[in-house]
């Protein structure tokens, strides 16, 4: 991996977890400490990280915590027909699943105020919080470790709480995904939780816009074929079409 990879790696799982020590990004990334050191002296001169001893943490996470803000903004427009596309696959009495993420936000956004009747289960803080307030939804929280830039809940602990649950549907969120790497994340902790969740599911409906097919982040959950649906925009490529259906994967476009 080159140096401006791996910095822009650094930087993705910084934006996940909040912060990350030294000696853990040198095991993740295979390299000294001195490499990730410089990587986070860098990243620090251009503004984007604190350096501290021993490790580093992301700029301004404490502001978005308290704003109850998610750093990933991009692409919102797509999101948004996105989740209203996801609505439709939703009916009432489900017990669903929504993972943390900006998509999944969009998701709970629309349900708000849609009289809709349902169990949610989530590990995603500011998602309980939106949809805790409606009659008609009862939510459920996972336990687990916090991490303030995605305002949700990780880990072991997080995984542990999906053992013995059925739940019809799953929404999914995704860093990246393509046909070599699968389904990817900027952070290990997660990749525990994702497949607790697909294996408490029935059906499993993968959310994520266009721009993240063909891409991945550092860590790969598994193939494609842990997935049921993928519900994308009208952006996404013909030959991303042809490689989900390949996968049996049926693709649903938001438009």
């Amino acid at each position: 991996m080159l140096a401006n990879q791996r910095r822009e790696k650094i930087l993705e799982l910084l934006k996940e977890d909040g912060s990350a020590k030294v000696v853990d990004l040198a095991r993740l990334f295979k390299v000294t400490e001195v490499t990730i050191r410089q990587d986070l002296d860098k990243l620090d001169k251009e503004g984007l990280v604190v350096k501290e001893h021993g490790g580093a943490f992301l700029k301004n996470v404490e502001d978005q915590v308290r704003n109850f803000a998610l750093a990933n903004q991009e692409n919102l427009d797509k999101k948004e027909l996105i989740a209203a596309k996801c609505l439709e696959f939703i009916d009432d009495g489900d017990t669903i699943i929504l993972d943390s993420g900006s998509t999944t936000t969009e998701i709970a956004k629309q349900l708000a105020g849609n009289n809709r009747v349902l169990t949610v289960i989530t590990n995603a803080l500011n998602i309980a919080l939106m949809l805790g307030v409606e009659t008609g939804i009862e939510v459920i929280m996972t336990g687990g470790e916090f991490k303030p830039p995605t305002l949700s809940l990780t880990g072991q602990k997080a995984a542990d709480f999906f053992k013995g649950l059925n739940a019809q549907k799953l929404f999914l969120a995704t860093a990246g995904l393509s046909l070599k790497a699968g389904l990817t994340y900027p952070s290990i902790s997660d990749l525990v939780v994702k497949k607790a969740m697909i294996e408490s599911a029935e059906t499993t409906y993968l959310v994520a816009d266009s721009t993240k097919i063909g891409k991945s982040a550092f860590a790969s959950l598994g193939a494609l074929s842990l997935i049921d649906y993928i519900i994308t925009d009208g952006g996404i490529q013909e030959k991303h079409k042809q490689l989900f259906h390949d996968n049996e994967i049926e693709v649903i476009i938001a438009d």
